[in-house]
């Protein structure tokens, strides 16, 4: 799954350093997953990060911003909210131009009865005034990062970033092997921050190999989503040549299943797909899939039909799908256009017809 949300009723600390590898991270009560995000009806690659602490050593930066507030009193503890956080965290939200949970509570406990995590604290006060406050969790063999929050008078303080690096320093004092960051989105400057925390140090998760990279190695001519658009246009233009024409859609719900009532249903969760044999919703459709390097024709369900119209031709968004079947799978551009094609011609565009075509054309 590309997209994915997990309600488990117990995680021990091995097993989330497990999730945390893979991609996951913290909502709330449940764990997820996600490879793509929108913004403003924008949408990005997910690329997640962590800092290597067997490697990390402070920066200039660090030390400056560490000396720069050293009048500050840091106290490190189990988490627990009450009034004096959530009237801090109430008032940084006044202040930040992005959406955050409504409160603490629902920060870290969401829909979720049980508390399944080790979620430290590290407060920063100054005098007796709260001004920060930063939640990480603990793992066997690593943390991570969940939230920081400030008071905005003190904004020339860093607080943010030196939130972050004192997580990372009370992790690597502890013998940690990995800090988690969550994600950064190409071409979305929000989370641009974390690149630059400790870059000698920072990996990120390659969606193609499942391997963790140095961020050295990371290319903005090679963005998940930005392949699969052109793979995609590719096979488009491959098929024009044949007088086959396709409609390319943005798919408005690849991330349904991380929300909480449509949990489970193991919703179709890429974020663009080709329409091959015409838009009608029963027809077999094709995705690229990065982690196989391979064109999928297949067919889904329409579980649930949307108030919206189609305004914008371009973005699906009047059914909820469910993947059905994959009819057939192969890295060649070729091929699929055998396949597609073969079909039209014949005029066999139903599942079973091209499954058979498949089998003895293809």
């Amino acid at each position: 799954m590309l997209a994915e949300l997990y309600y488990p009723s117990s995680l021990e600390p091995k097993d989330l350093d497990a999730h945390l590898e893979d991609g996951w991270f913290r909502m709330g009560q449940a764990i997820f997953t996600t490879n793509f995000l929108k913004f403003k009806e924008i949408l990005y690659s997910a690329i997640w990060l962590r800092i290597d602490l067997n490697t990390f050593e402070p920066s200039k930066t660090q030390q400056k911003l560490l000396k720069f507030n050293s009048r500050f009193i840091i106290q490190i503890r189990e988490a627990y909210i009450d009034e004096s956080k959530e009237t801090l965290f109430a008032k940084y939200q006044n202040h930040v131009a992005f959406d955050t949970a409504p409160n603490l509570q629902q920060l870290l406990f969401g829909h979720g009865a049980n508390d399944i995590y080790e979620t430290l604290e590290i407060c920063v006060y100054d005098g007796a005034k709260l001004i920060a406050c930063g939640f990480f969790d603990l793992g066997e063999n690593t943390s991570a990062g969940i939230s920081c929050f400030y008071d905005p008078e003190y904004k020339k303080h860093s607080l943010g970033k030196y939130l972050m690096y004192l997580k990372m320093d009370f992790s690597k004092e502890r013998g940690l092997d990995f800090f988690y960051l969550g994600y950064f989105a190409p071409g979305y400057p929000l989370f641009d921050y974390k690149l630059d925390l400790a870059k000698k140090s920072l990996e990120y998760l390659d969606l193609a190999t499942d391997v963790w990279l140095p961020i050295e190695q990371f290319s903005y001519d090679a963005i998940p989503l930005d392949l699969m658009i052109t793979k995609l246009f590719h096979l488009q233009n491959a098929m024009k040549k044949e007088g086959v024409n396709s409609v390319f859609q943005w798919y408005e719900f690849f991330d349904a299943d991380l929300i909480n009532s449509l949990n489970g249903l193991r919703l179709f969760d890429f974020p663009v797909f080709l329409f091959c044999f015409g838009n009608n919703t029963s027809n077999p459709i094709v995705v690229y899939d990065l982690r196989d390097e391979k064109y999928h024709l297949i067919t889904y369900h329409c579980i649930y039909e949307t108030m919206f119209e189609q305004k914008d031709k371009t973005r699906f968004n009047t059914h909820l799908l469910q993947l059905s079947k994959v009819l057939y799978s192969t890295p060649s551009i070729e091929m699929m256009v055998k396949v597609i094609t073969t079909a039209l011609r014949k005029n066999a565009v139903g599942e079973f017809y091209i499954f058979d075509l498949m089998l003895r054309e293809a």
